[in-house]
């Protein structure tokens, strides 16, 4: 998986450790020369840029609200492009670091009819993730992200479970939507995370049942539960963390590393 433009969700059950994992390849692929790596927090919550270590004071939430009471207070005029208005507006809020570029989504307020302006939103986020390498999306919970079909641009989806019946539950119910509503990954992994390793054979055989690839297991590590309570970003995490080493194997498995 060499060629540019790749695009990655991390998605699964709430409290599964997505935004971790999201965290963790961030912090590997980052430390890789020559390539350009947007991380997109897809997840309302916008946790993501904390682990990070970034603060962003805007969301595209905060953007497409203060459009859509613009175009209803008619400070849009109609002869205005506004899609070209509603992107250059986003690519202000792109918060540029020296390893990372990362755009929130936030929330969109939902009153009223703006089809239009959701739609423009999609191709926007397509339109920016094209300008990098490495697209990696922190998704929402759950499978309103699917059936919204926000991953359409994605090329691989890694579906993170916790040693719980509803993380699997959840792991099978993403592939089977993403199939009902014409969403084709050319890959879908499964990672596990916080499962111990006597247990790892039996998320492989899990994974075999539901047809999706294996792809590893980020183990119990007490540095990021020190981090993340402390509130430190996953990014200043020690070189010799069992997560990291996790996370590296992973990304080897699944193409992103040599």
């Amino acid at each position: 998986m060499e060629k540019s433009n790749l695009g990655f969700a991390v998605s699964g059950k709430g409290g599964t450790g997505k935004t971790t994992v999201v965290a963790l390849m961030v912090r590997i692929l980052s430390e890789k020369e020559n390539r350009s790596i947007l991380a997109i927090d897809a997840d309302s919550d916008s946790n993501l840029s904390s682990v990070l270590g970034v603060s962003l004071n805007r969301t595209v939430g905060d953007v497409v609200n203060e459009f859509k009471k613009s175009i209803s207070k008619g400070e849009v005029l109609p002869t205005m492009v506004k899609k070209d208005i509603l992107e250059s507006r986003i690519f202000e809020i792109l918060e540029e670091t020296p390893r990372f570029d990362i755009l929130a989504m936030g929330r969109t307020e939902g009153e009223g009819c703006y089809c239009a302006v959701d739609d423009f939103l999609t191709d926007i986020i397509d339109v920016i993730s094209k300008n990098y390498d490495l697209t990696l999306m922190d998704m929402q919970a759950g499978l309103e992200h699917l059936s919204r079909r926000t991953d359409r641009s994605v090329d691989v989806m890694l579906i993170v479970t916790d040693p719980s019946a509803l993380g699997f539950q959840t792991a099978r119910r993403i592939k089977e939507l993403a199939k009902e509503v014409h969403i084709e990954f050319k890959k879908i992994y499964l990672v596990g995370n916080r499962f111990k390793p006597e247990m790892e054979s039996m998320l492989r055989d899990e994974a075999a049942k539901m047809g999706i690839e294996y792809a590893g297991n980020i183990p119990h590590d007490e540095n990021v539960l020190k981090y993340n309570l402390e509130g430190r970003p996953l990014v200043e995490l020690p070189p010799e963390s069992p997560a990291l080493a996790a996370t590296k194997n992973i990304l080897i498995r699944i193409g992103l590393l040599d």
